[in-house]
């Protein structure tokens, strides 16, 4: 069924306002694949935060036309698959996987912060762990010196406190309360 000109101009304002806070767009070739395997795919794409659409590919041209991803106008031939981000990572790693384990999936193109990427350059985004994963690890990174320095200073304390006279008076008295209690004992 074929869109009259006001579904087209919604289509196109929808899809241009995705792409405008988007940071990664990946344009891939879905020709034969089953209809599960694609609703698999729109399942992963939402869970992850990307914005997944088949579009007919005039109108994904005038979505992108006069925004950084232009340069993708010349990759959007035939049955295409818009996976659109505003992680820098997901859209790439959602198709990338995806293709993966269905080879009827094939990545033409990408397109990250106005950078034309090619079918490598998309796989090699993807295998970038994803912000928070980056995130938490940059946190070791700067925790990792306070708590060896936390850990070192409660050493020293207790070397402190295992040599101070007031450790050697507590241990003298304390035997001198076991020998108090062994003889009574008896």
């Amino acid at each position: 069924m074929s869109l009259n000109l006001n579904d087209k101009k919604a289509v196109v304002a929808e899809v241009s306002a995705k792409v405008a806070k988007a940071q990664t767009i990946v344009v891939a070739e879905y020709r034969g694949i089953q209809v599960g395997h694609l609703t698999q795919l729109r399942a992963k794409a939402r869970d992850q935060g990307v914005y997944l659409r088949v579009l007919k590919n005039t109108l994904a041209r005038r979505a992108v036309e006069g925004t950084v991803f232009a340069s993708l106008a010349s990759d959007m031939t035939g049955p295409l698959i818009y996976a659109i981000s505003e992680d820098a990572v997901a859209a790439a790693k959602v198709t990338f996987d995806f293709s993966k384990t269905n080879d009827k999936l094939v990545i033409k193109a990408g397109n990250y912060a106005g950078k034309s990427l090619d079918k490598a350059s998309v796989a090699a985004l993807a295998s970038i762990p994803s912000r928070e994963v980056l995130l938490a690890q940059l946190l070791g990174v700067m925790l990792a010196p306070v708590s060896g320095f936390a850990r070192g200073l409660a050493a020293l304390s207790a070397k402190k406190v295992s040599e101070s006279p007031v450790a050697e008076v507590v241990a003298e008295v304390a035997e001198v309360a076991a020998e108090a209690e062994a003889p009574a004992a008896e």
